[in-house]
């Protein structure tokens, strides 16, 4: 089990690098319950199945899944609690195992203050990604003192010549959550980001030094 967990939270870490000082609460533990299915021809000649078996595809389930609109992003699975007993789906052989088990979420809410990588820079505003949140708007009229300049590498320049252009970590406040749920499935939320606070705006260059 040690070996699953690690799996996921080694994905997610990945996919969170971008996260820096944040404030923990927006991180928490649920109980939860999903029925995983096993197909019938991965079962042994005993029609058992090992509950490593199991929690694999439990993990396989929630990086599809990715997110829930009251929940947030599944992060990593911290414990599991039971594994019930297997119900057979009659006109397949396929069974269905009820599992109980401890996740660790992320929920963005407003008034959250996050860091994000800048992906790409518009004139209207700049595009980054934070975590698992792919898709994070930071519009240039949320950017005080800040002027968009154009050029082969785009950048908005602040009036102290701070600079927030392409890899560039930011700090930012949330100030709209929205959930996305599209015709193929997508599943993700969508961030609007504020930079009209204190100790807001870029924390690293684009080298990765501190600025």
């Amino acid at each position: 089990m040690h070996l699953l967990r690690m799996d996921l939270e080694v994905f997610y870490k990945s996919q969170m690098r971008e996260f820096f000082e944040v404030d923990l609460n927006m991180f928490y533990e649920v109980e939860l319950l999903r029925e995983v299915a096993v197909l019938a021809e991965n079962l042994d000649r005993d029609k058992l199945v090992s509950s490593r078996f199991i929690v694999t595809r439990l993990l396989e389930g929630l990086l599809s899944e990715k997110a829930d609109e009251d929940l947030g992003y599944f992060l990593a699975v911290t414990g599991i609690k039971r594994i019930g007993k297997g119900e057979v789906v009659h006109n397949s052989g396929d069974v269905f195992f009820p599992v109980v088990f401890n996740c660790r979420m992320f929920l963005p809410r407003k008034g959250d203050i996050l860091e994000g990588v800048v992906d790409h820079v518009h004139r209207l505003g700049v595009f980054l990604r934070c975590g698992p949140v792919k898709y994070v708007f930071l519009s240039a009229r949320k950017m005080p003192n800040y002027r968009y300049v154009v050029g082969e590498k785009p950048v908005f320049l602040h009036d102290d010549l701070a600079r927030i252009e392409k890899d560039v970590v930011v700090r930012f406040e949330v100030f709209g959550v929205r959930w996305m749920r599209r015709e193929d499935i997508t599943k993700e939320f969508m961030m609007l980001a504020t930079l009209q606070g204190d100790l807001l705006g870029p924390v690293t260059g684009p080298d990765g030094l501190d600025l």
